[in-house]
Protein backbone atom coordinates (compact mmCIF):
# COMPACT_ATOMS: atom_id res chain seq x y z
CA UNK A 1 0.00 0.00 0.00
CA UNK A 2 2.53 2.19 0.85
CA UNK A 3 3.92 1.71 -2.48
CA UNK A 4 1.00 3.10 -4.26
CA UNK A 5 0.73 5.89 -2.56
CA UNK A 6 3.77 6.69 -2.62
CA UNK A 7 3.92 6.62 -6.24
CA UNK A 8 0.65 8.54 -6.60
CA UNK A 9 2.33 11.10 -4.71
CA UNK A 10 5.12 11.30 -7.43
CA UNK A 11 2.71 10.98 -10.15
CA UNK A 12 1.19 13.91 -9.15
CA UNK A 13 4.14 15.66 -8.81
CA UNK A 14 5.25 14.57 -12.30
CA UNK A 15 1.88 15.95 -13.36
CA UNK A 16 2.43 19.59 -11.73
CA UNK A 17 5.65 20.08 -12.70
CA UNK A 18 4.54 19.51 -16.30
CA UNK A 19 7.55 16.80 -17.42
CA UNK A 20 8.72 17.04 -20.58
CA UNK A 21 7.93 13.35 -21.73
CA UNK A 22 4.54 13.46 -20.26
CA UNK A 23 3.64 16.38 -21.95
CA UNK A 24 5.15 15.23 -25.56
CA UNK A 25 2.90 12.24 -24.78
CA UNK A 26 -0.17 14.11 -24.11
CA UNK A 27 0.69 16.35 -26.55
CA UNK A 28 1.24 13.04 -29.37
CA UNK A 29 -2.38 11.45 -27.90
CA UNK A 30 -4.65 14.52 -28.25
CA UNK A 31 -3.44 15.60 -31.79
CA UNK A 32 -3.26 11.75 -33.93
CA UNK A 33 -6.88 11.05 -31.48
CA UNK A 34 -8.47 14.71 -32.69
CA UNK A 35 -7.31 13.99 -36.72
CA UNK A 36 -8.82 10.54 -36.42
CA UNK A 37 -12.23 11.66 -35.03
CA UNK A 38 -12.25 14.12 -37.23
CA UNK A 39 -11.74 11.99 -40.32
CA UNK A 40 -13.80 9.54 -38.83
CA UNK A 41 -16.65 11.83 -38.59
CA UNK A 42 -16.47 13.00 -42.39
CA UNK A 43 -16.85 8.92 -43.50
CA UNK A 44 -18.95 7.99 -40.40
CA UNK A 45 -21.56 10.93 -40.36
CA UNK A 46 -22.86 10.78 -43.85
CA UNK A 47 -22.94 6.71 -43.69
CA UNK A 48 -24.72 6.77 -40.83
CA UNK A 49 -27.55 8.93 -42.22
CA UNK A 50 -27.40 7.46 -45.29
CA UNK A 51 -28.30 3.89 -43.42
CA UNK A 52 -30.16 5.46 -41.37
CA UNK A 53 -32.23 7.33 -43.53
CA UNK A 54 -33.15 5.19 -46.49
CA UNK A 55 -34.44 1.47 -47.52
CA UNK A 56 -32.20 -0.64 -49.94
CA UNK A 57 -32.28 -4.38 -49.75
CA UNK A 58 -28.99 -5.28 -48.19
CA UNK A 59 -29.49 -2.27 -45.56
CA UNK A 60 -30.18 -5.14 -42.29
CA UNK A 61 -26.52 -6.42 -43.80
CA UNK A 62 -24.79 -3.20 -43.88
CA UNK A 63 -26.18 -2.52 -39.78
CA UNK A 64 -24.72 -5.86 -38.83
CA UNK A 65 -21.46 -5.26 -40.86
CA UNK A 66 -21.70 -1.84 -39.26
CA UNK A 67 -22.69 -3.41 -35.50
CA UNK A 68 -20.06 -6.02 -35.93
CA UNK A 69 -16.96 -3.68 -37.25
CA UNK A 70 -17.35 -1.91 -33.77
CA UNK A 71 -15.97 -4.64 -32.07
CA UNK A 72 -13.00 -5.39 -33.92
CA UNK A 73 -10.08 -5.76 -31.85
CA UNK A 74 -7.27 -2.91 -32.22
CA UNK A 75 -4.34 -4.91 -32.95
CA UNK A 76 -6.51 -6.62 -35.86
CA UNK A 77 -7.10 -2.74 -37.47
CA UNK A 78 -3.24 -2.47 -36.38
CA UNK A 79 -1.86 -5.73 -38.47
CA UNK A 80 -4.40 -4.55 -41.48
CA UNK A 81 -3.07 -1.20 -42.15
CA UNK A 82 0.52 -2.45 -40.93
CA UNK A 83 0.23 -4.73 -43.97
CA UNK A 84 -0.66 -1.87 -46.40
CA UNK A 85 1.84 0.69 -45.56
CA UNK A 86 5.28 -1.20 -44.70
CA UNK A 87 7.87 -1.42 -47.22
CA UNK A 88 6.11 -4.46 -48.54
CA UNK A 89 2.48 -3.05 -48.98
CA UNK A 90 0.72 -1.14 -51.90
CA UNK A 91 1.37 2.55 -49.98
CA UNK A 92 4.81 1.43 -48.95
CA UNK A 93 6.31 3.95 -50.71
CA UNK A 94 4.66 6.98 -48.92
CA UNK A 95 6.89 6.14 -45.84
CA UNK A 96 3.84 5.79 -43.72
CA UNK A 97 4.93 3.53 -40.93
CA UNK A 98 5.88 4.94 -37.73
CA UNK A 99 4.84 8.04 -38.28
CA UNK A 100 1.74 9.75 -36.36
CA UNK A 101 -0.16 9.77 -40.04
CA UNK A 102 -0.27 5.95 -39.45
CA UNK A 103 -1.71 6.55 -36.09
CA UNK A 104 -4.20 8.37 -37.50
CA UNK A 105 -5.14 5.83 -40.34
CA UNK A 106 -5.63 3.58 -37.88
CA UNK A 107 -7.66 5.27 -35.26
CA UNK A 108 -10.15 6.57 -38.44
CA UNK A 109 -10.93 2.86 -39.47
CA UNK A 110 -11.63 2.07 -34.96
CA UNK A 111 -13.40 5.49 -34.71
CA UNK A 112 -15.72 5.48 -37.90
CA UNK A 113 -17.87 2.46 -37.31
CA UNK A 114 -18.60 3.85 -33.71
CA UNK A 115 -19.57 6.94 -34.86
CA UNK A 116 -21.47 5.60 -38.12
CA UNK A 117 -23.56 3.91 -35.61
CA UNK A 118 -24.29 6.70 -33.33
CA UNK A 119 -25.34 8.41 -36.43
CA UNK A 120 -27.26 5.99 -37.41
CA UNK A 121 -29.52 5.64 -34.71
CA UNK A 122 -30.05 9.62 -33.80
CA UNK A 123 -31.25 9.08 -37.63
CA UNK A 124 -33.53 6.28 -36.89
CA UNK A 125 -34.91 8.30 -33.91
CA UNK A 126 -35.54 11.38 -35.62
CA UNK A 127 -38.85 12.23 -36.52
CA UNK A 128 -39.71 10.56 -39.75
CA UNK A 129 -41.34 13.72 -41.60
CA UNK A 130 -38.28 16.15 -41.48
CA UNK A 131 -37.15 14.80 -45.17
CA UNK A 132 -40.06 14.23 -46.49
CA UNK A 133 -41.61 17.94 -45.09
CA UNK A 134 -38.41 19.91 -46.46
CA UNK A 135 -38.66 18.36 -49.79
CA UNK A 136 -42.15 19.14 -50.22
CA UNK A 137 -41.49 22.44 -49.15
CA UNK A 138 -38.87 23.02 -52.57
CA UNK A 139 -35.66 22.39 -50.23
CA UNK A 140 -32.97 20.14 -52.35
CA UNK A 141 -31.90 16.26 -50.94
CA UNK A 142 -28.60 18.43 -48.99
CA UNK A 143 -31.06 21.47 -47.81
CA UNK A 144 -33.02 18.63 -46.25
CA UNK A 145 -30.17 16.26 -45.24
CA UNK A 146 -28.57 20.04 -43.21
CA UNK A 147 -32.70 20.33 -41.95
CA UNK A 148 -31.89 16.11 -40.67
CA UNK A 149 -28.63 16.73 -39.25
CA UNK A 150 -29.42 20.05 -37.30
CA UNK A 151 -32.58 18.10 -35.63
CA UNK A 152 -30.69 15.52 -34.25
CA UNK A 153 -27.05 17.68 -33.68
CA UNK A 154 -26.64 16.82 -30.33
CA UNK A 155 -26.86 13.24 -31.34
CA UNK A 156 -24.42 13.64 -33.92
CA UNK A 157 -21.97 14.98 -31.39
CA UNK A 158 -22.27 12.31 -29.53
CA UNK A 159 -21.15 10.64 -31.97
CA UNK A 160 -18.10 12.62 -32.37
CA UNK A 161 -17.14 12.28 -28.94
CA UNK A 162 -17.88 8.71 -28.51
CA UNK A 163 -15.49 8.35 -31.61
CA UNK A 164 -12.19 10.07 -29.47
CA UNK A 165 -12.96 8.47 -26.65
CA UNK A 166 -12.55 5.26 -28.45
CA UNK A 167 -9.31 6.25 -30.54
CA UNK A 168 -7.65 8.32 -26.98
CA UNK A 169 -7.90 4.91 -24.90
CA UNK A 170 -6.45 2.77 -27.69
CA UNK A 171 -2.85 1.11 -27.37
CA UNK A 172 -2.79 -1.54 -30.07
CA UNK A 173 -3.15 0.90 -32.86
CA UNK A 174 -0.26 3.32 -31.67
CA UNK A 175 2.00 0.44 -30.58
CA UNK A 176 1.97 -1.05 -33.89
CA UNK A 177 1.76 1.59 -36.61
CA UNK A 178 3.49 4.61 -34.80
CA UNK A 179 6.52 2.31 -33.10
CA UNK A 180 6.16 4.39 -29.59
CA UNK A 181 9.50 6.54 -30.82
CA UNK A 182 9.51 9.61 -28.07
CA UNK A 183 8.70 12.63 -28.96
CA UNK A 184 7.13 11.81 -32.50
CA UNK A 185 4.69 8.98 -31.90
CA UNK A 186 4.56 8.24 -28.34
CA UNK A 187 0.90 8.42 -26.93
CA UNK A 188 -0.20 8.58 -23.23
CA UNK A 189 -1.22 4.63 -23.86
CA UNK A 190 2.38 3.36 -25.41
CA UNK A 191 3.89 5.45 -22.79
CA UNK A 192 2.26 3.99 -19.92
CA UNK A 193 2.83 0.25 -21.54
CA UNK A 194 6.24 1.12 -22.05
CA UNK A 195 7.30 2.86 -18.62
CA UNK A 196 5.44 0.13 -16.47
CA UNK A 197 7.59 -2.08 -17.95
CA UNK A 198 10.88 -0.23 -17.00
CA UNK A 199 9.59 0.34 -13.58
CA UNK A 200 9.13 3.47 -13.48
CA UNK A 201 5.54 3.09 -12.35
CA UNK A 202 5.12 6.64 -10.94
CA UNK A 203 5.44 7.67 -14.23
CA UNK A 204 3.18 5.89 -15.84
CA UNK A 205 0.53 6.26 -13.18
CA UNK A 206 1.03 9.99 -13.88
CA UNK A 207 0.13 9.47 -17.83
CA UNK A 208 -2.61 6.87 -15.99
CA UNK A 209 -4.07 9.79 -14.08
CA UNK A 210 -4.24 12.33 -17.22
CA UNK A 211 -5.81 9.74 -19.33
CA UNK A 212 -8.59 9.26 -16.92
CA UNK A 213 -9.33 12.60 -16.38
CA UNK A 214 -9.51 12.98 -20.44
CA UNK A 215 -11.65 9.74 -20.38
CA UNK A 216 -13.72 11.25 -17.65
CA UNK A 217 -14.51 14.86 -19.09
CA UNK A 218 -15.38 12.85 -22.53
CA UNK A 219 -17.55 10.74 -20.96
CA UNK A 220 -19.25 13.57 -18.50
CA UNK A 221 -19.31 15.73 -22.01
CA UNK A 222 -21.24 12.50 -23.67
CA UNK A 223 -24.04 12.09 -20.76
CA UNK A 224 -24.73 16.05 -21.14
CA UNK A 225 -25.59 15.47 -25.12
CA UNK A 226 -27.12 12.35 -24.54
CA UNK A 227 -29.82 14.29 -21.75
CA UNK A 228 -30.02 17.00 -24.25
Amino acid sequence: MDFLVASFGSALRLIASLAPDLVDAVRTSLAVSAGATVFAALVGVPLGLLVGTTEFPLKRAAVTVLNSLMAVPTVVVGLFVYGFISRQGPLGALGLLFTPTAIVIGGTLLAAPIVANYAMASARGADTRIIPTALTLGAGRLRAAGALVAEIRFGILAAVIAGFGRVVSEVGVAMMLGGNIRGYTRTMTTAIALETSKGEFAFGMALGIVLMMVALFVNLFLNVLQRN
